[in-house]
């Protein structure tokens, strides 16, 4: 039997500091505790100490020095770590953030500061009535990009108050669970598509939430754009160097927002992280095609992403498109939906069921087993150091994922002049729809580096149906997939928004247009173009779509975004292993392309499909993968932690797994899995 002075010896005084509502009510409580001692019993002995009646239930401890939360509440001090040095301080687990939206649109509202950031962007999501959460996550400004900002604002006169949607009074911003059935399309608000807000029916959806029918068309609605004079306030990269930096801020997914210095109210900016827009719907999608729209405008604006004057011009009419959308929708535009692709097994089953029953099959996907070719008087052209390029014409044989060329047709039964394997190529569109130029540049992958190689097509059409295939042979799919088609399509419809030819009454009076053309493009083309100019050129782009509706016309322009050449890249500076220069990788969602600083031009791609493992050595920061055939990379990173880029591989893979279960339930385990590491 021990005596109670013996007993006495073991206990220890814990100073512990409550996170008090009230401001003057006393801070710091003095407790004797002993080893043994749960969380759970140190936060009742806290409470009965500080003995003011008030709900506790979201409050934790925070360990300030160890930077981490203490919620296993059945674990004892001794588990934990905690010794009388400690400092625990005991507060709310949801706190106030402010959040920028791909809109420029800042909310506040209540968000988990405990919990692992994957799942505190999706309780905002549920917030917002954004489906696909597993897509976005919260950025932090880099430093320098915040710097130059406040450069130019030393020069404003009067400081910007700046417009915030307050949405803090939300079941999720209160701790409370959230609405389970995020993605299913029955308990998902349905909108209008015209108007963008909650469609009558299903308005009583948002009775408990802070996402009222007004704040709603805030998120879900375009507003007119921002003046030349604040685009050139914001931070605008010139360099992949200026771009490598915009993605250096991504957050840890696994790790919650204290322990990764996040402090109460603070501004982050929510975007779309990962490039692949599943399951895009506009009856149900109203604020998440609203943010993809914006946060692409915004990019473009900002020249995040190169494109060419034309396709700048076509952007421009978009968005001189959206803002101003009067028309009333028909029926059948309010069915439109992304989900057009025909899936190959379901194409074959219809196919099947058509023939039992007699009647004529669809050409869809008459014999999944018959790869279908194409076969063209193509122009190839190679490029030559120190002389001309080398423009040629050949007979082109497009079959599987490899291009096969002879001197005529007449010798395409025998050997082929050269075989081009285009699987984990790089597909780079070369045209100029006015000037009747209808190129295709192919980085084709060798032991050295990549191949160069330039396709000349004689028309539109015959540049959709190759560039399709192109496109497909480099993910390593035939023309026997479902998406080429589609993709054939969509080639088409873009070519056509570039076709403009100008309307008389356009041509003769561009000043009677209420239009400001400036807030439509980048600062480069407002410095080289007048107004009026402007005025004219993009109302010549404005005509081929002019009558579109107003959801059309901004997944027009996603789709126009996603076609550019530099879609989906996020930059970063790193260093291979055995290399004594810097260069650029390119993280995108099917490959990672390794660039040159200095010229910009690719050097050598990897695709995902190919990768068999990688992983982190954490002490010296270096990433590893290994491909097929023997190939192995590995690189640090030196203009962000290397767990972003780890985490970018391991999203982009789980993305690959989801399905088109409208009612799935996200796998956070294998996320976690895939993107977390073992530091």
């Amino acid at each position: 039997m021990s005596s109670s002075t013996e007993y006495g010896s073991h206990t220890w005084e814990l100073l512990l500091t409550v996170d008090h509502q009230e401001q003057d009510a006393e801070k710091e409580f003095l407790l004797q505790v002993t080893g043994d001692l749960h969380i759970g019993g140190l936060m009742l002995k806290l409470v009965e100490k500080i003995n003011t009646r008030q709900d506790w239930s979201d409050y934790a401890f925070w360990w300030e020095q160890k930077k981490r939360w203490l919620l296993k509440t059945h674990w004892t001090l001794d588990k934990c770590g905690v010794q009388a040095d400690a400092k625990l301080f005991f507060t709310p687990q949801h706190k106030m953030l402010r959040l920028r939206l791909p809109n420029m649109k800042t909310v506040r509202l209540k968000v988990s500061f405990s919990a692992m950031v994957f799942r505190a962007v999706s309780d905002i999501c549920k917030i917002l009535n954004i489906r696909r959460s597993e897509e976005l996550s919260l950025l932090k400004q880099s430093g320098d990009t915040l710097k130059k900002k406040k450069k130019k604002d030393k020069n404003t006169k009067e400081p910007v108050t700046e417009d915030i949607l307050n949405l803090c009074n939300s079941p999720v911003s209160s701790g409370l669970p959230a609405n389970p059935g995020l993605y299913s399309k029955t308990m998902t608000p349905i909108y209008d598509p015209a108007s963008g807000s909650p469609a009558s029916s299903t308005i009583t959806w948002f009775s408990d939430s802070p996402l009222t029918e007004q704040k709603c068309s805030v998120l879900a609605l375009s507003y007119p754009n921002c003046s030349p004079e604040m685009l050139a306030e914001m931070y605008q990269p010139r360099t992949l160097a200026d771009k490598a930096k915009l993605n250096a801020g991504w957050l840890d997914s696994s790790r919650s927002l204290m322990e990764q210095g996040i402090l109460e109210d603070d501004q982050l900016l929510l975007r779309f992280k990962y490039y692949t827009f599943f399951d895009l719907n506009p009856k149900y999608d109203a604020v998440r095609i609203n943010q993809l729209y914006e946060q692409a405008r915004w990019a473009i604006l900002l020249e995040e992403i190169d494109c060419t004057e034309e396709e700048m011009l076509i952007f421009a009419a978009i968005q001189a498109r959206t803002p101003s959308h009067k028309l009333s929708l028909s029926s059948e535009t309010q069915d439109f939906t992304c989900e057009s692709e025909v899936d190959e097994v379901e194409a074959a089953l219809s196919n099947l069921e058509v023939t039992l029953e007699g009647g004529n099959t669809s050409n869809i996907l008459e014999d999944i087993t018959d790869i279908p070719k194409l076969a063209d008087n193509l122009r190839l052209v190679r490029p030559r150091k120190l002389s001309l390029k080398a423009i040629k014409a050949y007979w082109f044989i497009f079959r599987d994922t490899s291009i096969s060329y002879f001197k005529n047709k007449e010798s395409a039964q025998g050997e082929p002049i050269e075989k081009l394997n285009l699987k984990g190529c790089e597909v780079v569109p070369d045209v100029n729809v006015a000037a009747k130029k209808f190129g295709i540049k192919l980085l084709i992958p060798v032991a050295d580096g990549m191949n160069e190689v330039y396709l000349r097509c004689d028309n539109e059409e015959q540049y959709a149906r190759w560039m399709a295939a192109c496109v497909l042979a480099s993910k390593g799919r035939t023309m026997a997939d479902s998406s080429y088609q589609p993709e054939v399509q969509k080639i088409l419809s873009f070519l056509q928004m570039k076709n403009w030819t100008m309307s008389s009454q356009a041509a003769s009076e561009p000043e009677n247009v209420d239009m400001k053309p400036e807030c439509f493009v980048s600062l480069r083309y407002t410095k080289k173009y007048k107004s009026k100019q402007l005025t004219a050129r993009i109302l010549e782009a404005h005509q081929n779509i002019s009558q579109m509706s107003l959801v059309e016309a901004k997944l027009r322009f996603i789709q126009a975004w996603q076609s550019l050449p530099e879609f989906g890249l996020s930059y970063y500076i790193v260093r291979f292993k055995g290399s004594k220069k810097d260069d650029v990788l390119g993280v995108s969602y099917n490959r990672l392309i390794r660039i040159d600083m200095a010229t910009g031009d690719p050097i050598t791609t990897w695709r995902f499909s190919n990768m068999k493992q990688w992983n982190v050595n954490w002490e010296i920061r270096q990433v590893a993968i290994e491909f097929d055939q023997n190939v192995s990379i590995a690189f640090t990173c030196l203009s962000a932690d290397c767990k972003i880029i780890h985490e970018y591989i391991g999203g982009y893979i789980f993305l690959s797994t989801r399905s088109k279960d409208h009612n799935e339930t996200l796998d956070e385990e294998l996320f976690h899995k895939l993107t977390g590491g073992q530091e």
